[in-house]
């Protein structure tokens, strides 16, 4: 009696909270009712999605070798990674839980974006060594909402399975797409769901009822990321140490309620991910349900790729903009362009091999391989728009470019390079050498002079050869900025914006020397009549 009471308390707890998806489609059709271009499409080798991942250095553990096998037959699979929402915007790190869900669709797999709208109020402390600061629900509701926006708009863009094979180490690859063309498979789909919408309805005697007698002290203490932070000074919380049942409740959840039969993390989740798979062991007594870790996305030197001294490379462009996210990626040396062009695109690796041999022969044109990569990682995360906008910045900005300079162009970038404002009157008829020096560009009058002997300073993008270079009127891009340049990095923005403003517009209490010292002498002169119009910022 025990028993089948205890049986059908998992039943009402494990029940959908809203309307059940549904589970796995049917694929019980007859070999008889399959496409003419069916046959031919069997007798290609189809490999495994893990296969495809492992071959591009983006698996580092499997729950169970089965894996492997079931995930050869697309649709078998329904995966899952999980963002919680710690700030408005994802960074550069879950940029490879995006790119692995995108390879699983593209095997012909489901994926699902889970969105820790309650996860997210505790705080993972997985890599970390301290407590997460804890967010108001307020702030919880706003990051989830722009990150499902993000997660959609970058998901939708992964691309679709090539149509062509190519020949070379690469070709079992570009078959296996090939074969799910040909069978009338289509690239899997996506969703996003938060997790909010089912611990919402969970209270906590029910939690500990149905979930936490299944969980051993000692099997949670031994995971990595707890015994890390109990042997540190500040130790561990219980509400974090209670994060990794809360995650594997949500695979349990999502196994027993949607299919969902995989999930996946950076190896940092490892033990996250196996409190889940043993949770549907232990409590629906069940198999099949498997776990998948990728490395972090570390640099040559083993420090992480994604952090910079100004902070996180976000992907979101109200946090980064598409020019500077480009841009960073335009940087990586050399030692591992080649590496991350494996995990973070989707170029077959015949042309990814291509490259890496041109980088050995004569002739070859320094970052051509780097250009290559930002230009694929810009369009997956910011689309074929935010990387023109990159491209269009990226060659305007170009110390010595034909390009014509606009002030659009110029502000774009006014947060990503030191900027400063200074008044009309300061920078019309300033010697040049003067204003680089005020501005911060370079420290001294004498190293302005020297840039200028070497060739190396530029206004708007043309070099200066005379010291007594003045700013002129026309320098002035579009009335509203110009930019310094001290080589190719080194960059200032300077701006002067002017509005139209007549002169009832002037307070009766700014005198003529005010006024010539804030827009100039000569707009100052102008200022003779009521209809006499200034430029002021």
């Amino acid at each position: 009696m025990a028993s089948i009471a205890m049986a059908a308390s998992l039943r009402t707890f494990l029940r959908p909270h809203r309307c059940r998806l549904l589970l796995r489609q049917s694929r019980s059709l007859s070999a008889s009712a399959a496409p003419a271009g069916a046959a031919a499409a069997s007798t290609v080798i189809r490999r495994s999605v893990v296969e495809v991942l492992r071959e591009r250095g983006l698996v580092e553990a499997t729950t169970s070798e089965s894996l492997g096998s079931a995930s050869a037959s697309p649709r078998e699979l329904k995966a899952y990674c999980g963002f919680d929402p710690t700030a408005e915007s994802l960074h550069l790190g879950n940029l490879l839980g995006l790119v692995v869900l995108s390879w699983f669709r593209r095997c012909g797999h489901n994926a699902v974006a889970l969105v820790g709208g309650a996860t997210g109020r505790v705080g993972d402390p997985s890599g970390k060594s301290a407590e997460r600061p804890e967010l108001d629900l307020a702030a919880v509701e706003t990051n989830s909402n722009a990150i499902k926006s993000l997660i959609g708009q970058i998901l939708d863009r992964a691309p679709e399975p090539s149509q062509h094979s190519q020949s070379g180490k690469n070709l079992n690859l570009e078959q296996n797409e090939q074969a799910l063309v040909n069978s009338g498979e289509k690239m899997g789909s996506f969703q996003i769901l938060d997790n909010y919408d089912w611990w919402k309805d969970i209270t906590l005697l029910d939690f500990l009822k149905e979930v936490g007698r299944f969980a051993r002290v000692g099997t949670m203490i031994a995971k990595e990321s707890v015994k890390k932070r109990l042997m540190s000074e500040d130790g561990m919380s219980y509400t974090e140490f209670t994060y990794q049942l809360l995650q594997g409740y949500d695979f349990l959840y999502m196994f027993r309620n949607m299919g969902v039969n995989v999930q996946i993390g950076g190896s940092d989740q490892w033990g996250n991910i196996t409190a889940g798979t043993e949770l549907i062991r232990k409590i629906l007594q069940v198999e099949g349900a498997h776990g998948l870790t990728f490395p972090l996305l570390l640099k040559s030197d083993g420090t992480k790729f994604g952090k910079t001294e100004d902070g996180a490379i976000w992907l979101s462009p109200k946090m980064l903009s598409p020019y500077k996210f480009y841009q960073y990626f335009f940087s990586v040396p050399d030692i591992d362009v080649i590496r991350f062009m494996k995990i973070l695109t989707f170029m077959s690796l015949d042309e990814i091999q291509e490259l890496e041999e041109s980088m050995k022969k004569p002739g070859y044109v320094p970052n051509t391989i780097q250009r290559r990569l930002a230009e694929e990682v810009t369009r997956f995360v910011h689309g074929e728009e935010g990387l023109e906008e990159a491209l269009k910045a990226t060659e305007a900005l170009r110390p010595g470019a034909q390009t014509q300079l606009d002030s659009q162009t110029i502000e774009g970038i006014a947060d990503d390079v030191p900027s400063c404002f200074l008044p009309y009157g300061q920078v019309l008829k300033s010697p040049l050498v003067d204003l680089a020096v005020s501005t911060g560009l370079l420290a001294s009058k004498s190293a302005v002079r020297r840039l200028i002997k070497q060739g190396g300073l530029y206004l708007n993008n043309i070099r200066i050869d005379s010291e007594d270079k003045l700013v002129e009127e026309g320098d002035v891009v579009d009335g509203k900025v110009l930019l310094l340049s001290a080589g190719k990095k080194n960059k200032m923005v300077v701006t002067s914006r002017f509005i139209s403003l007549k002169a009832s517009h002037v307070p009766a209490s700014v005198d003529r020397a005010q006024m010539t010292t804030l827009v100039g002498p000569e707009i100052s002169a102008r200022f003779v009549t009521q209809n006499t119009t200034i430029r002021k910022r």
